[in-house]
């Protein structure tokens, strides 16, 4: 693990998620210490940087910079779709609940 990496990964994903470092660290429970104490080469655990990327809405190997292959992408989704999911991904559950009423009301209005 490349803790730099690790490090600003978790300093974009917040600017994205409109949250200060220190406050998603806290809330999504893996402690107001966790960058300082890889920024000194301590080694987080397998859970809590799980628990740090399901608060970002983003996957581990995001975060910690893996590079992946990509994949083939045969889902039937537009780029625009991926673009909107990927965006959707990095919302609060609650701001994720927002989206989706707003989706379905509009929808309701269609018919």
């Amino acid at each position: 693990m490349d803790s730099l990496v690790f490090v600003q990964n978790i300093k974009k994903f917040c600017d994205l998620k409109g949250v200060k470092p220190t406050v998603a660290c806290r809330e999504s429970g893996v402690g107001t210490s966790f960058i300082n104490n890889v920024e000194r080469g301590q080694t987080p655990s397998v859970a809590k940087v799980q628990m740090l990327a399901d608060y970002l809405g983003v996957t581990t190997s995001e975060l910690l910079g893996e590079k992946t292959e990509p994949t083939v992408q045969d889902d039937g989704l537009t780029e625009g779709e991926r673009a909107l999911m990927k965006q959707f991904r990095q919302l609060t559950p609650e701001q994720q609940d927002m989206v989706l009423r707003m989706v379905q009301a509009a929808a309701d209005n269609q018919q």
